[in-house]
């Protein structure tokens, strides 16, 4: 078991940028200068780093290993699973270093969105069968095939699209004075609604932003963590999977109606609070993966903070904003503060829980941080301070 017996002792970042306008510095630099900021937090030497923990498309260890002087590696390893394994990818280090397989793991993630879009992913598929079964019906990027699943969630649980943007319009109101976030320009009710649909029922609002940027987490033991510059961070409890029937969400419509109208992580937060020893209620402020508004309800009700059904209503009485029971995204979120593909949900975490974030919720003990919705493995994370 790896509950609370590693921290977060190190964090790093390079500014947020709008996508391609961190060019012409590459990726690797990003990267390279998110893992030097977190090393200097955390007051070690680089040469200290002996693991690397990515998800989704990684980074050439090798390549980082020459660029930072890393002088041997003993662990490297990568969740799949796109942005459903950024908060995952904390667990693979902590299970490094409880495991002895390494001692000071970094965890990075970075965007450079100048090239490739996220937003038509699909159009750089192979044209498969399957594949041109999606184009042929205009699903060509993952705004489309998750608005499938809104359209259903208003069907069967009657939710609307002031619901969906009590999720936006929270987000923004949290970026509106963050010295970091990107969106700034007041968002109201009539803005949402009159906003164009980018794929019915999902306008631009519901979409998160695209961005560049990269941040990095140094992850060490419990014990190791008391001695070194910063307050650790402890890692409570982190899982990673999910079940069949969510299979690849995206790209696999075929699954049962009660995983349709979820997020994929019921089965990933059972055991992510099963092995962290908590229950939702103890839960203080989230960071809740929000590519799109929908799939940030669906989450909360996966997570047990509402039932499933109730998640439109629970947003839609101001739950999720600052001053509700569950301040959610408290940076504004990938919707509005910036979309480094996950990671920027773990920032805000380890910074409430070291008492520094912009916005700090007073007296929070636990954050709760998810990776996903999409293809399985997702995961979660949950931060407590020291």
């Amino acid at each position: 078991m790896i509950a609370r017996r590693t921290a977060i002792v190190g964090l790093g970042a390079t500014p947020y940028w709008r996508r391609g306008q961190s060019a012409p510095r590459s990726m690797i630099e990003l990267v390279g200068q998110a893992v030097l900021a977190a090393c200097d937090d955390a007051g070690l030497p680089v040469a200290e780093i002996d693991g690397l923990s990515y998800y989704s498309g990684g980074f050439d260890s090798s390549l980082l290993m020459e660029t930072l002087g890393i002088p041997e590696l003993r662990f490297s390893a990568m969740l799949t699973g796109s942005g459903g394994g950024s908060a995952g990818a904390v667990g693979l280090a902590a299970a490094a270093v409880v495991s002895g397989l390494a001692r000071t793991v970094v965890v990075v993630g970075g965007n450079q969105q100048g090239e490739t879009r996220f937003g038509s992913i699909t159009k750089s598929y192979d044209a498969t069968p399957e594949n041109a079964f999606f184009e042929a019906a205009g699903l060509i990027g993952p705004g489309h095939m998750f608005a499938l699943l809104a359209q259903r969630q208003m069907h069967d649980y009657g939710y609307t699209r002031e619901m969906f943007a009590e999720v936006a319009l929270s987000a923004r109101d949290n970026a509106m004075d963050h010295p970091l976030a990107l969106m700034k320009k007041p968002l109201t009710l009539d803005d949402y609604i009159a906003a164009s649909p980018l794929a019915d029922p999902l306008c631009l609002y519901d979409f998160c932003l695209e961005s560049d940027g990269a941040i990095a987490v140094v992850v060490t033991s419990a014990e190791r963590a008391r001695d070194l510059a910063r307050k650790p961070v402890i890692v409570q409890g982190c899982t990673h999977g999910g079940e069949r029937s969510w299979g690849r969400s995206l790209y696999w419509m075929n699954m049962p109606e009660r995983a349709f109208l979820s997020s994929g992580h019921q089965s990933v937060a059972r055991d992510l609070y099963a092995q962290a020893g908590v229950a939702p209620s103890d839960i203080d402020v989230a960071q809740i993966y929000d590519h799109f508004t929908p799939m940030v309800i669906a989450q909360l009700e996966d997570y047990g903070f509402c039932k499933p059904g109730e998640g439109g209503e629970f947003v839609a009485s101001g739950a999720i904003r600052r001053n509700g029971s569950l301040p959610v995204n408290t940076d504004g979120g990938q919707l509005s503060c910036a979309y480094v593909w996950g990671m920027t949900h773990i920032r805000e975490a380890v910074e409430q829980m070291r008492g520094t974030a912009f916005h700090q919720i007073a007296g929070a003990e636990l954050a709760l941080v998810t990776g996903g919705p999409s293809n399985v493995p997702m995961s979660g994370l949950i931060l407590a301070g020291a």
